[in-house]
């Protein structure tokens, strides 16, 4: 079935309309009226706005039991895609921005991304272990295709032998599938494409910068024909928005070239429950309560339940039927829930760099 978007309700570019106030602030600002109908304006489109980090690391570490990895790398805080339903959005209050705008306007990149994550497998004592590209932001978000850290981070990361796992929902990643080639042919590699909907209307209108549907399956095809091993992300199922497709995403992905699959109920921590409602009742009006009572019966009557166990998968019958139905899906189309491990016994510092044929005559 397809989603009708009304005309005047679909986005401008931006996932949401809204910024609200920092969770960490002591103070907040509200608009005023001056007397001259000046909030009647319709402001300009929001531009992106780019930050450098200073940080001195990179590499961040999780103890959760819901992921199966404990190691991540994000060269972007903040993602130009404006996903309305991302669970990343609430992480940009830790740096004293807003989740809603900022979070998709402003985005902070770390230039140095690629000499920190060398200096820090170059730590004597560091152990590999597969680093995810991708675990809060998009790795490869539009900014990507001028700033290049992504790629400068596959660089080291192929010279150190070490493994790798990326999850986008961008076609980008194959202007990569060099570097990607090489590594998936040691056993070093992988991507997940997250593909959300088949309906390029209701994409456009949940992800209004990310790649459309039918070029995420092209990159499946693309990645797969590169021999690099790939994964569809049916992620998030958002019941009574994109959750039917659920078998038919699985199938189209499968046939793409896909090997293995996994799929996440919607997650909505902080601030992202009262912009996921906005965005909600402005693009389906017609549907808004009935999408959020059922988000509700799969969190134990609230919007989200982050407890350890549940925060991925959902609880109640209409949860327990979508994991039926993907295992179901998954058996049907070929698809594993678990690919084969990466290979870390290549990880090796790289020897240093010879030095220049003048300077050794000395």
């Amino acid at each position: 079935m397809e989603t009708v978007i009304p005309r005047k309700l679909r986005p401008d570019g931006r996932g949401t309309r809204l910024d609200p106030p920092n969770r960490f602030e002591t103070v907040r600002q509200d608009a005023f009226d001056d007397g001259w109908g000046t909030l009647d304006e319709a402001p300009p489109p929001p531009a992106t706005v780019l930050i450098r980090d200073a940080t001195k690391s990179v590499i961040s570490r999780n103890e959760s039991p819901d992921l199966g990895f404990d190691r991540g790398l994000n060269p972007y805080r903040g993602c130009e895609h404006g996903c309305i339903y991302c669970y990343a959005r609430p992480t940009h209050a830790w740096i004293g921005m807003s989740p809603g705008l900022d979070f998709e306007t402003k985005l902070v990149f770390k230039p140095e991304a690629a000499t920190l994550l060398e200096r820090e497998l170059s730590r004597k004592g560091y152990q590999a272990a597969p680093i995810v590209l991708g675990s809060n932001t998009d790795p490869y978000q539009p900014v990507e295709r001028q700033l290049r850290l992504t790629r400068a981070v596959l660089e080291v990361l192929e010279r150190f032998g070490h493994p790798v796992s990326i999850v986008t929902k961008s076609a980008g990643v194959l202007r990569d599938v060099d570097i990607l080639g090489r590594m998936a042919a040691r056993n070093l590699a992988r991507v997940h494409l997250s593909v959300t909907t088949l309906d390029a209307r209701l994409a456009r209108a949940m992800e209004p910068r990310a790649a459309a549907p039918g070029r995420r399956l092209d990159a499946i095809t693309g990645l797969k024909a590169a021999g690099i091993p790939v994964g569809v992300l049916a992620a998030p199922m958002i019941p009574g928005v994109n959750d039917a497709e659920l078998e038919r995403i699985l199938e189209a992905s499968a046939r793409a070239g896909a090997s293995c699959a996994s799929a996440i109920l919607l997650r909505l921590p902080h601030e992202l429950g009262a912009l996921f409602e906005d965005w909600l009742k402005r693009t389906m009006p017609d549907r808004a309560a009935h999408v959020l009572s059922l988000i509700r019966q799969t969190r134990g009557g609230a919007l989200n339940d982050a407890a350890f166990g549940s925060r991925f998968r959902g609880t109640g019958a209409y949860a327990a039927l979508l994991r039926a139905r993907f295992h179901r899906a998954a058996r049907q189309f070929g698809l594993s829930d678990a690919p084969p491990p990466l290979d870390c016994g290549q990880f090796a510092k790289p020897p240093a760099k010879a030095a220049s044929a003048q300077l050794s005559l000395f």
